[in-house]
């Protein structure tokens, strides 16, 4: 019997599932009561956009859909092929409909990188039925598809996975006789697992790349007749990186993030600054950062400088298009406009407040002059009557009441003297003094 040949694919290959019931994470799309699960099971799939990630299974996910709907799978890449090479295919899909073959599925990979005219190329063959097509990018498909094929496709969003994915591969790489690492009984700590998992960032790929590089490392110093062990240490050695001191579950993931929140109200960059880079070298995912950098512009900043909600939203998707290292500097030059913005927590304090009142007060009426009256039932009983149209009024302003009955006079929102909130605070008072001088004169 001839002996069996080494697959010498990287393990991120070899690794690659062919049955959904082996497909790791994606559960809020393969549970059996989501939309995959469903429409496979009536042997029914629709032009899809895999948007996500890399590293979250995109293309294995679709081979497999292709699979296990029956289909043919055709792979492309925006890349390397153009117009000629969709003209090829369509043709050979064409030869299998004519002679009753397998329905063709078209996978797109990277569909970001195609020009209008490479999408409209298949634009007709998709609206026909002739294929079907998945799509699979890393950038926002809203901006990147052409309005025509992206309204013809279903568009999924893939999230990046969980540690606890990430720990299951893992393992199932580790002890995979087959195709994977099993035939080295390799033995690995928990710690080194964990910084794997950490560092791979939601990405499976970069994980078992990550992994197969250590198993080599341990298998070169492991003992005669023994298996390696990949301990923190060696991980280190096959990273070429020192992990720090972090546990993105635990208590020094609170520790950090408090210490990066409160340099950044105190209106220190260099702490911000500090904490922030600490955070990410020890593995934090970025998207986590850039959401708690979100809320701080809201929370802490306000309308001291309402351009730094906007700064750190632009933050946020400019790390998801350029991802790390060079979509870390956008996250910097947040953190930096934060710590130096005025700070103002009047928006968080006056929420609160009303919060507090709606849950003291219930359902209180809506004034009649304020509600709506389409009807000739609803005008019959005032609803709207009375009421002052701002834009009639020379300055834009009304002497109108806009809080229910019981409420009347009560003030949430008091704003400081930081910022554009300044700006904010002098208008409301100079509003209110024109109000107050056109009122009648009390008796």
């Amino acid at each position: 019997m001839p002996k069996k040949t080494k697959n010498t694919a990287p393990l991120a290959e070899r690794m690659r599932p062919g049955r959904l019931e082996d497909f790791i994470g994606q559960r809020h799309l393969l549970a059996d009561d989501k939309l995959l699960s469903s429409l496979l099971r009536q042997r029914y799939l629709p032009s899809l956009l895999l948007w996500g990630p890399p590293g979250t299974g995109k293309t294995t996910l679709a081979r497999i859909l292709a699979r296990a709907s029956g289909a043919e799978f055709v792979f492309f890449s925006a890349v390397l092929a153009g117009v000629k090479e969709i003209r090829e295919i369509v043709a050979q899909a064409e030869e299998r409909r004519q002679a009753g073959g397998a329905a063709t599925i078209l996978f797109v990979d990277e569909i970001h990188r195609f020009n209008k005219s490479q999408q409209d190329a298949f634009l007709p063959h998709v609206e026909s039925g002739l294929i079907t097509l998945i799509g699979a990018t890393t950038e926002n498909p809203s901006f990147q598809v052409i309005a025509p094929l992206l309204s013809r496709c279903r568009v999924l969003v893939l999230n990046p996975l969980t540690p606890e994915d990430l720990r299951a591969i893992l393992e199932r790489a580790l002890h995979d006789r087959e195709q994977g690492l099993g035939e080295l009984n390799l033995q690995i700590s928990d710690e080194a697992a964990d910084h794997l998992a950490a560092i791979a960032d939601g990405d499976a790929r970069n994980l078992l790349n990550s992994l197969e590089i250590a198993a080599a490392l341990a298998g070169a110093d492991k003992k005669e007749g023994q298996g390696g062990i990949i301990d923190l240490a060696l991980v280190e050695e096959a990273l070429q990186r020192k992990t720090l001191r972090y546990d993105a579950a635990g208590e020094e993931h609170y520790n950090l993030i408090s210490a990066l929140h409160k340099s950044l109200r105190d209106s220190d960059p260099d702490g911000a600054l500090y904490w922030l880079a600490r955070m990410l070298a020890a593995g934090e995912e970025p998207l986590y950062l850039a959401r708690r950098m979100i809320r701080f512009a809201s929370e802490d900043i306000g309308n001291a400088d309402p351009q730094a909600l906007t700064m750190t939203l632009n933050a946020r998707e400019s790390y998801h298009i350029l991802g790390s290292p060079e979509g870390e500097l956008a996250l910097a030059q947040a953190v930096l406009y934060l710590a130096t913005a005025p700070k103002s927590n009047a928006s968080y304090t006056a929420y609160n407040r009303v919060k507090e009142v709606i849950r003291r007060t219930g359902s209180l009426p809506v004034p009649l002059h304020l509600r709506n009256a389409p009807t000739r039932l609803m005008r019959d009983l005032e609803y709207g009557k009375g009421y002052q149209y701002a834009h009639d009024d020379r300055l834009g302003l009304v002497d109108q009441q806009h809080l229910p009955d019981q409420l009347r006079g009560e003030s949430y929102y008091q704003p400081t003297n930081r910022g554009y909130e300044a700006l904010i605070k002098e208008r409301l008072a100079k509003w209110r003094r024109i109000l107050a001088q056109r009122r009648p004169p009390k008796e």
